[in-house]
């Protein structure tokens, strides 16, 4: 196994939002504290590309939450992709050619449920749309995510349904950014 076969794309949900802050650079001295080496942060928004520990934890990404919420001083839900994973990602785009500020990839840590999703109208909120492949769901929206219907209402039927997950979304340009900054 080669070192780009390990790389890990570590994202954070919540930070540098509603009042919560956390800099890069804290995030790199935290994220080499806990032995991932090869630390590379990307925009302010809580990516980080890694090389993780060897052996990694059984639960590398409750690790790296921990250790990140207490030098943060909150919660700091984490989501990981390998690289191999975010290029399956990429490689599975069901919306080529789409510009890649109005393409979005919300990264869950595990495979939400269907509920949600069937509880919607989906065709109502065309021309926004959604394809749910595993633990990624791409959204499709035109008007850009401030205007965007679909991802509010999903969220909200998650709750209905008793079915939130942690999830956190990523912007085309972002995703593709992170997969180079992994090694392509």
């Amino acid at each position: 196994m080669t070192e780009r076969d390990t790389r890990t794309i570590v994202l954070l949900r919540g930070i540098n939002v509603g009042g919560h802050r956390l800099a890069m650079s804290t995030l790199r001295s935290v994220l080499e504290a806990t032995g991932c080496t090869e630390v590379v942060t990307y925009i302010q928004s809580g990516n980080a590309v890694v090389t993780p520990p060897s052996p990694a934890p059984s639960n590398l990404a409750a690790t790296l939450s921990a250790a990140i919420s207490s030098a943060a001083g909150y919660g700091v839900p984490v989501v990981l992709r390998t690289r191999a994973e975010l290029a399956a990602v990429v490689d599975a785009n069901p919306y080529p050619g789409t510009d890649g500020k109005h393409l979005h990839v919300v990264f869950f840590a595990d495979e939400p449920p269907a509920g949600p999703f069937a509880a919607l109208d989906l065709p109502a909120f065309l021309p926004e749309a959604c394809t749910l492949a595993g633990r990624d769901l791409y959204l499709y929206l035109p008007k850009g995510m401030g205007r965007a219907a679909l991802p509010t209402a999903l969220e909200k039927a998650g709750r209905r349904t008793g079915a939130p997950v942690v999830g956190t979304a990523r912007n085309w340009n972002t995703a593709l950014k992170l997969l180079d900054l992994a090694g392509g």
